[in-house]
């Protein structure tokens, strides 16, 4: 098929392969390249991009999306060629920016797999044209490769000088701005016999100047591994007097560089990976190929131990290789069949998103232009949901890891460090508490229990973090240093640890008394919904209000089934906490705001940043019918005095109150005002009535699905609010006003499958996938954006925690397999043009350490309701059925059995 720009990407073959002609035609374009040892690159069309290890080690220019197109500074490989002139093979130079639009622009085609990234550009005035690719490679050293084959594409014999030329930086973030050019005066610029090496004397910074180790480097090789000849080192030099990157003198009048055995020194000037190869004659069809190596270390570099590893096309294609090899191998973990091969295939980018956020945190890609690196709290937890279904051997230790950011009052460290389980309290002396961080460990860790069956894991025990905020924020410990550590004590000095049970308890309990004047939880900072912000004192966030409710009915649960099957009838708490099972002893009004404060009081003052260490035996029973008692009040509660009854006849939740204490959703004489949050909680839980799920279906359905940008945040709702948050100080329709953000959009689509609306369900999520997927408006590579603007252009692309909740989705509700503590359930719940023409559909997944390949196969009918399991076999043995409610079991134990390491075949038939 003859590829045109408005036909946008297409896959190549059956696997993630993609091509895109023109990609250069469209902003913002980027793709991500990265390993596991913290080499984080991003690269566009014309080479654009970024070139880091962290905030502090960046080699190449931080940007943001709009230097993509508006900065000069990129990776680039220049051609002079004799009697003709200088060409770009990265499309950088002034006149193939200005003049692409014309009969003579090159023609080009960009291809990525996971995770390399090839440009093909091709010059008809030059008759030349050069195939880039970059890739870095797996494995923990901190370096991006590109290899550079330029081919004479014209009759006649042509000479050619190729100069590579990548600018490097060289140091922190913060120095973009601050001290531009006193931190080029620290800049140690040395030549070796490959390439440039920067090495700056001191890391810049006014509160005390330290001696750098780390180093930068740009090199290069012929293809055979021969060495350059010379070099321009320095970046004013190369670009000459009034001269730009994209119109360097030193390619334009074919200079000369400085020898290659020189070992030029040079200090205090921008650094530039000038690298000028030999002069080479090429015939018609003949190539010549180079590679580029750029590279950061933490010392001086072994230039000639890194060359004999990169620094050749042989080793290129065999690193290559090995490169695609690992990163499938990571993906194809899990794997989707369906009617629609093209969706397919995009679920496999959607599938590897989730270990991109966790290589790159929240930052480092051109979008994603904030931050320091890592991750907040909510996306430990929620990037924890993929790692269950791709990587699950790893996830109880993060748990584990994880919990110790828990606080004794119930909130949370918000700043998280590189290592697992490593917590920083807060460097930029911000107090702010998000009142949904402790709703979400439990989700998580619920998943884990139900895909493992490890009950004993909620008894294992963890430390609590500590630093100088108790009360939620509210106050200050003045007694606490630095120096006594971020783990909470008893009052002996002892470090406190606690079960992961009791820390979800806590996580749980103190929110329920953490009210607002019409008894929902407090807003506090903000929720899952960051735009929230300016509401800290009379907000209140129903929506989450409902999360933290379906939790406690769900721990409550849970602690049933871990006295039924243990046959412990105890659990040991803290004396503390007891404080908050109040109903255990006491018969409390929860109807009253001012209890709940006193109650809440009393555990502040008991548990003041340290704990007694003293632990009391609680009857799980009296426990779990304590939280039970806690979620119907609330359930009641919110089905009584939170539903909004339109004009129209349609209902929906109340999601929040705003700094006045006023409800945010309902009639208003501008018009409705509506969130897809303050439904989509609800609904997961118990706390929508049955009655009441069709009545908000309508509602979203009327007002907040858009055909052209899919299903919206939230109704316009004029002003901007500053009694609620900074979200609607932003362009209606775009980021947390009113756009399509992914993330909630894709719970709503879970939350629709959990209540048994699969076709609605598969609506919302197909409509997530139809817009992702058209290229003509939403100007995105293969993947899930973190939304969807006004215009219908995918935006910050890559790092989303909806990745990881579209993944879930499709493993756990659509697919239907999923655990139930520790036994494989199968309950599909796929809609008819999910079967392909022989009426089959089929996930490869991971299961209880084993490879399932799970098919369903239907004998007749295709619509979901009307098909039922009639035989399951296992690797073609017949099981005896073991039914549920939902569907049916196959014991953990029966699949323990198979050999690990091989793929093992469900067939199941759908009658």
């Amino acid at each position: 098929m003859k590829q045109t720009e408005t036909q946008g990407w297409v896959f190549t073959g059956n696997e993630e392969e993609f091509k895109l002609l023109n990609p250069d035609r469209s902003s913002h374009l980027y793709f991500p390249l990265v390993n596991e040892g913290g080499m984080m690159s991003s690269v566009s069309p014309r080479l654009h991009g970024m070139a880091t290890s962290g905030h502090d080690t960046f080699l190449t220019l931080p940007l943001s999306v709009e230097d993509l197109h508006n900065s000069r500074a990129s990776r680039n490989f220049w051609v002079h060629i004799e009697g003709q002139g200088a060409w770009s093979a990265a499309g950088n130079s002034a006149g193939q920016i200005a003049g692409f639009y014309q009969p003579d622009a090159d023609e080009v085609v960009m291809e990525a797999g996971f995770l390399w990234h090839r440009v093909t550009r091709s010059s008809p005035r030059f008759a030349v044209k050069a195939e880039i690719t970059s890739f870095v490679p797996c494995g923990h050293d901190k370096v991006e490769l590109m290899k550079v084959v330029l081919t004479n594409k014209g009759n006649d014999s042509i000479t050619v000088t190729p100069t590579a030329a990548v600018p490097l930086y060289a140091r922190s973030a913060d120095d973009l701005r601050d001290h531009r050019h006193v931190t080029s005066l620290l800049n140690r610029i040395y030549t070796t016999a490959y390439g440039v090496e920067v090495q700056p004397a001191l890391s810049f910074d006014e509160r005390g100047h330290r001696v750098n180790p780390t180093s930068y480097g740009v090199f290069g090789a012929a293809g055979d591994g021969s060495a350059p000849v010379g070099f321009f080192p320095v970046q004013e030099e190369f670009i000459g007097e009034g001269g730009s990157l994209d119109w360097p003198e030193a390619v334009v009048l074919n200079a000369d560089p400085a020898p290659a055995d020189s070992g030029a020194y040079r200090e205090g000037y921008e650094a530039l990976g000038g690298i000028r190869f030999a002069t080479v004659s090429l015939l018609h069809e003949d190539s010549a190929v180079y590679i580029v190596v750029m590279a950061i270390h933490n010392q001086r570099m072994d230039v000639p131990a890194l060359m004999a590893k990169y620094g050749s096309a042989a080793a290129f294609d065999r690193l290559f290789a090995e490169n695609q090899i690992f990163w499938k191998a990571k993906v194809n973990t899990v794997e989707f069949h369906t009617g629609d091969p093209e969706a397919d295939r995009w679920m496999k980018w959607v599938t590897l998103q989730p270990v991109l956020r966790r290589l790159y945190g929240n930052s480092f890609l051109p979008y994603h232009d904030y931050g320091r690196g890592g991750r907040g709290w909510r996306d430990l937890w929620q990037d924890c949901l993929a790692l269950l279904i791709m990587e699950p051997a790893e996830v109880r230790s993060l748990l584990l890891n994880n919990y110790a950011g828990v606080r004794i009052d119930g909130s949370n460290a918000t700043i998280i460090g590189a290592k697992p389980g490593e917590f920083i309290a807060d460097r930029n002396n911000i107090p702010r508490v998000w009142m949904d961080h402790g709703a979400w460990p439990f989700l998580t860790t619920a998943l884990y229990l139900n895909q493992s069956g490890d009950l004993d894991f909620l008894l294992e025990q963890q430390s609590y973090f500590r630093d100088s905020y108790r009360s939620r924020c509210r106050e200050r410990d003045m007694d606490w240093s630095p120096e006594a550590g971020n783990e909470l004590r008893t009052r002996t000095g002892a470090v406190y640890r606690g079960t992961i049970l009791e820390h979800i308890l806590l996580q749980n309990l103190v929110p329920f008394f953490n009210v607002g004047e019409h008894n929902n939880i407090r807003l506090e900072g903000a929720d899952w919904n960051d735009g929230l912000d300016m509401a800290a004192e009379r907000g209140e966030s129903v929506t989450f209000t409902a999360f933290y409710a379906s939790n406690l009915l769900e721990i409550s649960e849970l602690l049933r089934t871990l006295r039924e099957r243990t046959g412990q009838e105890t659990v040991q708490l803290a004396e503390e906490i007891t404080l908050l099972l109040d109903s255990t002893s006491e018969h409390p009004d929860y109807g009253s705001v001012k209890d709940k404060h006193e109650r809440l009081d009393r555990f502040y003052a008991a548990a003041p940043n340290q704990v007694s260490g003293v632990r009391l035996a609680l009857t799980i029973e009296s426990v779990a019918d304590d939280l039970k008692r806690k979620a119907e009040w609330i359930f009641g509660h919110l089905r009584r005095s939170e539903w909004v009854q339109g004009k129209d006849g349609n209902g929906w939740f109340n999601g929040y109150y705003n700094n006045d204490g006023e409800a945010v959703e309902g009639d208003f004489p501008e018009g409705v005002r509506m969130t897809l949050t303050g439904q989509v909680f609800p609904l997961m839980g118990p706390a929508a009535a049955p009655e009441q799920v069709p009545q908000i279906i309508a509602a979203v359905e009327k007002h907040l699905l858009d055909k052209r940008i899919g299903y919206r945040l939230n109704t316009n709702f004029g002003g901007i609010q500053q009694n609620l948050g900074r979200a609607f100080g932003f362009a209606f329709g775009n980021k947390e006003n009113g756009a399509m953000f992914s993330h909630m959009t894709v719970m709503y689509g879970n939350a629709l499958y959990k209540r048994g609306f699969v076709e609605e369900g598969h609506q919302v999520l197909n409509s997530i996938y139809r817009l992702s997927s058209d290229y003509s408006v939403s100007r995105m590579y293969p993947g899930i954006p973190e939304y969807i603007n006004e215009q219908g252009r995918g935006m910050y692309p890559y790092l989303t925690g909806s990745a990881s909740w579209l993944l879930l989705t499709m493993v756990t509700e659509v697919f239907g397999v999923k655990g139930i503590l520790g036994d494989l359930l199968l309950a599909p719940k796929l809609v008819k043009e999910q079967f392909d023409a022989d009426g089959t559909a089929s996930i490869r997944t991971l299961f209880a350490e084993r490879t399932l390949e799970v098919c369903y196969r239907s004998s007749g009918s295709r619509i979901y309701g009307e098909y039922r399991i009639g035989k399951v076999t296992l690797n073609g043995a017949e099981l005896a059925l073991q039914h549920s409610p939902e569907g049916v079991i196959i014991p953990r134990s029966r699949l323990e059995a198979l050999a690990a390491g091989e793929l093992h075949r469900v067939e199941v038939e759908l009658v």
